[in-house]
C-alpha cells in the first residue's frame, strides 16, 4: 500500500472538527431551519436521516475550502447546507434503488417508512436545496450546483446499467464514481474558491482536489465492503456483491482469477446474492484486488494533495491535506 512518507499528519480529525466548529454549528442551525415543513412525515423522515451519524464530510469540505481560499463572508454556510441536502437526497434515492436495509448502522429510511415516502422526501430535499441556491443569488453557484445534480443523476443511471454486468470495465466503473460520488466533492471544494473570488487557476485546483478526494473516498468505501466488519462499516459486508455491483475489487479479481474462480465471480455479479461470499472474498484477497484498489485510492489522495499547491499555507489548507489522508486511512 502506498503511503505519504514526506507528509506528516499535522492534524487529527478532532482538530479539524474544532477548526470548523463555529461554522458547522451555523450549518446545523440552517439545516434544522430549512428542513422544517408543515408535513409531519417530511420532518420525521428528513430529521431521521440528517441526524443518523454521518461525518458531514461534504459540507465540511465546503466550509474548509472557502476559508482556505481566503473567504471571509458567511455564504459558505449556505453552500455547505445545500451540499448536505443534495447528498442526503441521493442517499434516500440510492437506498430505495439498492433495496438497502442498513446505513451507518441504522435502518434505512425506506426500511422504516417505505419506498414511496423515501423517494418523495428525497425530492423535497432536492427542491429545498434549489430554493436555497436561489437565496445565494449567484448565477455561477446555480450553474455549478445544477450541473452537479444532473451529473450525479447520470452517474446513478450508469451504475444501474452496470449492475449485474460482469463485463463492466474499470474505465466504466471509474466513470460511475466520478459522476455519482466525486462530483459533489468537486462542487463543494470548487464553490469555496468561487465564493472567495479566486482566479481560474485556483478554481481548477480546488475542483481537482475535490474530484481526486471524492474518488479516493469511494475507492476505499468499495474496499471496506470486502474487508471491514459490519458493525464498524454500518452496513452489511458484501452488500455490493449482493446487489450485483461490479466495483473495482471485483473487476480486478475477475481479471486475475483462474477460470474456476472467475466463473464464480461472474455468476455472483450476474445473479446477485451472497451464496459464495466466502470463496469470492478469498479470491479477492488472493488476487491482490484489495491492495490494487487501495493503491489506486492512495494515488488519488496524493493527487488531491498536490492540487493544493496553489493555496497559501494556513490551518485550513492543512485540514484539507489531512482530510485527504483520512479518506484513505479510515476503517469505516
Amino acid at each position: 500500500m502506498q503511503c505519504f512518507p514526506a507528509l506528516r499528519m499535522i492534524m487529527d480529525f478532532n482538530q479539524i472538527l474544532q477548526l470548523v466548529e463555529a461554522d458547522m454549528q451555523a450549518v446545523n442551525r440552517l439545516i434544522t431551519q430549512r428542513l422544517h415543513s408543515e408535513v409531519i412525515l417530511i420532518n420525521q423522515l428528513s430529521q431521521y436521516i440528517i441526524n443518523s451519524g454521518g461525518k458531514r464530510l461534504r459540507p465540511m469540505l465546503a466550509l474548509i475550502s472557502a476559508r482556505a481560499c481566503g473567504y471571509q463572508g458567511e455564504q459558505h454556510v449556505d453552500i455547505a447546507a445545500i451540499v448536505e441536502f443534495i447528498h442526503t437526497a441521493t442517499l434516500l434515492h440510492d437506498d430505495v434503488v439498492d433495496e438497502s436495509e442498513l446505513r451507518r448502522g441504522k435502518e434505512t429510511a425506506n426500511n422504516v417508512w417505505g419506498n414511496q415516502a423515501a423517494v418523495l422526501v428525497g425530492d423535497f430535499l432536492y427542491s429545498r436545496s434549489f430554493e436555497m441556491m436561489v437565496d445565494v443569488d449567484s448565477m455561477r453557484v446555480m450553474q455549478i450546483l445544477a450541473g452537479t445534480t444532473n451529473t450525479i443523476a447520470e452517474g446513478e443511471v450508469l451504475q444501474l446499467l452496470n449492475c449485474h454486468d460482469a463485463d463492466t470495465t474499470q474505465a466504466s466503473y471509474m466513470e460511475v464514481i466520478h459522476s455519482k460520488t466525486a462530483k459533489l466533492f468537486e462542487a463543494a471544494c470548487l464553490l469555496g474558491s468561487v465564493l472567495s473570488g479566486g482566479d481560474r487557476a485556483q478554481e481548477a485546483a480546488m475542483a481537482a482536489y475535490g474530484i481526486h478526494l471524492g474518488t479516493a473516498f469511494q475507492l476505499v468505501d468499495d474496499v471496506l465492503d470486502y474487508s471491514a466488519d459490519s458493525e464498524a462499516l454500518g452496513k452489511n459486508v458484501g452488500d455490493d456483491l449482493a446487489e450485483g455491483k461490479p466495483t473495482l475489487p471485483l473487476i480486478v479479481a475477475l481479471q486475475r482469477a483462474d477460470k474456476t474462480d472467475a466463473t464464480l465471480i461472474r455468476q455472483a455479479i450476474e445473479n446477485g446474492g451472497l451464496e459464495h461470499i466466502e470463496q469470492i472474498m478469498a479470491t479477492i484477497h488472493r488476487t491482490g484486488a484489495l491492495d490494487y484498489a487501495l493503491e489506486s485510492a492512495h494515488r488519488e489522495a496524493e493527487q488531491a494533495i498536490q492540487s493544493l499547491a496553489v493555496l497559501k499555507d494556513s490551518a485550513h489548507k492543512t485540514a484539507l491535506i489531512t482530510l485527504a489522508r483520512f479518506a484513505v486511512e479510515r476503517g469505516h
